[in-house]
């Protein structure tokens, strides 16, 4: 039985993952040919995306806003989406798919398709960072944020890529001195990396936070007080946890975090800069993510 009528507006980033060749816009438009659904497909271009999708969001009205690319479109597309009844699907198609990954949107067009036709929609949580960015994924200070950055400034992607960058970081690694104050205690560390983790694993499949849930009205902080090269290889090749003697975890509902000094910052996937403080708070079921049936 065909699935309600619905409107669907696909947000396709042509510029997201290696896939250069992939025609989306075939894909989805042969897709729908035997359907009622009404669609319209919405290409960004870099130059004032997010001005540009609200005012087509607001013309169109759609019941389901569809990112086709990567983490960095997911979180375009979810900015818009806040509090809104509008529900937030996923084509994967970028170079890291963390967010696709976490809510088991299948890899192949047809299938993720079907998800966005046929899925179930359920409220989800997201970080509010400095009063302004939203995180739906994973946040990081320190060390993984310095590969970010290193990895978005190099031309060589895929895994080669990444492990070319993270010699290079790990050559240049700097412990910091860090103060995460929460609404119960005062928490003083040294550490490597410090993440804000509204799920448990980065876009590579690397399991940073094993308690991650996108639905529980809190989040992790993740505080990584050791590190050497061989838990890195670990974490992102074998897709093992870290040594939990080398790791701290707790929940939270907000925090503020004071850095001994300014230390590289990114916020899914998507490179801040340098910061040395910052706050966060988590935002219950602000977003309606649409997900494979159970």
């Amino acid at each position: 039985m065909e699935a309600e009528k619905l409107k669907i507006l696909f947000v396709i980033n042509p510029k997201s993952g290696t896939q250069s060749k992939t025609d989306w816009h075939s894909g989805i438009t042969n897709y729908f040919k035997n359907f009622q659904h009404t669609i319209e497909l919405f290409s960004i271009t870099g130059k004032n995306d997010a001005d540009s999708l609200k005012s087509k969001i607001n013309g169109f009205n759609p019941d389901r806003v569809v990112a086709v690319g990567g983490d960095g479109t997911v979180a375009m597309v979810a900015q818009q989406l806040l509090r809104s009844k509008m529900a937030i699907g996923i084509i994967p198609a970028g170079s890291a798919n963390g967010m696709a990954a976490e809510l088991n949107i299948p890899t192949g067009i047809d299938a993720a398709l079907n998800v966005v036709v046929n899925g179930e929609v359920r409220p989800g949580d997201a970080i509010q960072v400095n009063n302004k960015d939203i995180c739906l994924h994973l946040s990081d200070l320190g060390i993984n944020a310095q590969i970010v950055k290193y990895f978005e400034e190099g031309s060589l992607r895929g895994k080669l890529g990444y492990a070319k960058v993270l010699i290079k970081a790990l050559v240049r690694k700097r412990q910091m001195n860090v103060v995460i104050q929460t609404k119960e205690e005062e928490i003083r560390r040294e550490a490597f990396m410090v993440v804000l983790a509204n799920a448990s694993k980065y876009g590579t499949g690397a399991l940073i936070n094993p308690e991650g849930n996108l639905y529980d009205g809190v989040f992790e902080v993740v505080i990584v007080k050791k590190l050497a090269l061989s838990e890195f290889v670990k974490m992102f090749f074998k897709f093992k946890r870290l040594d939990p003697k080398k790791v701290e975890i707790f929940h939270a509902k907000s925090v503020a975090i004071e850095t001994s000094h300014r230390v590289h910052f990114q916020i899914d996937g998507q490179y801040k800069g340098r910061v040395n403080h910052l706050n966060a708070k988590i935002l219950p079921s602000v977003l309606n993510f649409v997900l494979p049936r159970r």
